[in-house]
């Protein structure tokens, strides 16, 4: 049995290409610097999977579906809900840890959103149709976001040793709030 690895490869380099330092990677950084790293993976890369696995397998009809506007409103404000939440819950003192089910909750939602739209999503979308193989490219696509969200899952766990825990929670419920009002605006 002879198998192209083509689609595969391309899905991948392309991808991982397109989607490094991309907001997608910049909030996983932030979700888990503050939350359980493995539930923020896997909650990533569910969102990845069903929006992009669900992309490669129905082709372009899925986008003609989707105002991305409206997608990027609901994104920026849910992105500024988490910060000032995150903002109120350090200013009064409360426990910002967050358990399992609300850190894999939260990561899948914002992904989730941030992808429906993205060029990423619309890449899959294109790499399924040029090369007739969904599953192939799916398979690369997964394996690059699969990489990345790892890098960023690491990098974000690890700063939170670094940094003093106060000047963290104020400074991702800040960076959440300002790339909500950047995805409201459209300027994402």
């Amino acid at each position: 049995m002879d198998i192209n690895l083509t689609p595969l490869i391309a899905s991948f380099s392309f991808i991982f290409l397109a989607e490094l330092g991309d907001k997608t990677q910049l909030c996983t950084l932030m979700l888990s610097s503050k939350s359980s790293a493995p539930s923020v993976f896997l909650g990533a890369m569910a969102a990845f999977f069903l929006v992009d696995g669900v992309s490669a397998s129905l082709g372009g009809e899925l986008l003609g579906l989707l105002p991305n506007n409206i997608i990027s409103l609901m994104a920026g404000i849910i992105f500024m809900v988490f910060g000032l939440i995150s903002l109120i819950r350090r200013c009064s003192g409360e426990e910002t840890s967050f358990d399992v089910k609300a850190s894999f909750f939260k990561a899948f939602s914002l992904i989730a959103l941030m992808e429906l739209g993205d060029k990423t999503q619309i890449a899959s979308i294109l790499l399924a149709a040029q090369f007739g193989d969904p599953v192939m490219v799916l398979a690369g696509v997964m394996l690059a976001f699969s990489l990345l969200t790892g890098m960023a899952v690491v990098l974000g766990h690890k700063v939170l040793r670094l940094l003093p825990e106060k000047y963290l929670k104020v400074a991702a419920s800040l960076a959440f709030i300002i790339v909500g009002l950047l995805l409201s605006l459209g300027q994402m």
